[in-house]
């Protein structure tokens, strides 16, 4: 069995294979594990729909869940370490699912452990199976991520989403992607170095959105900031407004890992672009695919 702490652990077949799945459990195939299985969520910062969907996910596989959604009440709490608790999950789950506020936590992790790790989200380090969602929301929308311009907005300095989204789309073949933020939150050129697809860094959607298929949104993220002055400086760099959209192709489609806090217009939720709730609701049936083929053992 297999760990998932990057996207790029993920083959363009196994995107495939995993939409392939997904597309059978929405269309309503029953997928149940042969053998009992036990998954634990260890989510050491909190989360909503993370949390809910792979738990929804273990439960529909006919697997058990435990586990907690924040490190109050646990043992860490106490003092106890980081590793010590990944070795005592071990010796209770077939799966670890961890969501840490630090970089590296997940990949720390599955050296410790015999078991699967996966991770759900580690500082501002990377958030694959979101990218997972992500890329089948294009697929089901477009019929293929490839051939498409992207426009990915926001704070691309500090969200693990962006960097997994970037990562993920190596894959694939994107027509071109444009980053799209202010200065202090252009992305990280360790990012940028892995790219294997035309991009263009710009601070401005206005000048680019005519061209734009897919319009990925993400909030600025306070709680990643080193530094509070910083973030009051960045907080309110852009907003998706009519007028933005109006500017858009018909069947281009807007995205979000969310949660959002103002960064798109609430009157933008009925217009036929806006896509991200659609997006959330993918995240039991991909989660559902990826713990079944690691539960399995096919993976």
């Amino acid at each position: 069995m297999r760990d998932i702490i990057s996207s790029l652990d993920f083959s363009k077949e196994d995107f495939l294979t995993i939409f392939s799945l997904a597309d059978e459990i929405e269309k309503g195939k029953r997928l149940k594990l042969q053998e009992e299985k036990v998954v634990a969520t260890a989510f050491f910062e909190p989360s909503t729909r993370t949390h809910l969907s792979f738990t929804t996910a273990a439960l529909r596989l006919g697997a058990k869940t435990m586990g907690f959604s924040s490190t109050e009440g646990i043992s860490e709490a106490k003092g106890e370490n980081f590793a010590d608790t990944i070795r005592m999950l071990e010796n209770y789950s077939d799966c670890i699912i961890i969501r840490h506020k630090f970089d590296g936590a997940a990949k720390f992790a599955s050296e410790i452990s015999n078991k699967p790790i996966i991770n759900a989200g580690d500082g501002k380090h990377e958030h694959p199976t979101q990218t997972l969602i992500d890329i089948y929301t294009v697929y089901k929308s477009f019929g293929s991520p490839d051939n498409l311009t992207y426009g990915i907005l926001g704070d691309l300095k500090y969200a693990r989403t962006v960097n997994s989204l970037l990562r993920g789309l190596t894959r694939f073949k994107p027509r071109f992607v444009y980053l799209i933020s202010p200065e202090p939150l252009k992305a990280r050129k360790e990012i940028l170095s892995e790219l294997n697809y035309p991009y263009k860094e710009i601070d401005s959607p206005s000048e680019v959105i005519s061209e734009i298929d897919v319009l990925y949104v993400t909030r600025i993220q306070k709680e990643r900031f080193p530094d509070e002055m910083e973030y009051e400086k960045v907080k309110e760099s852009y907003t998706v407004d009519e007028n933005l959209v109006n500017q858009m192709k018909k069947d281009s489609i807007i995205l979000h890992p969310l949660p959002r806090v103002n960064e798109i217009d609430r009157r933008i939720d009925s217009k036929p672009q806006a896509k991200y709730f659609y997006q959330a609701s993918l995240g039991v049936p991909i989660r559902m695919s990826l713990l079944y083929k690691i539960l399995s053992g096919e993976w």
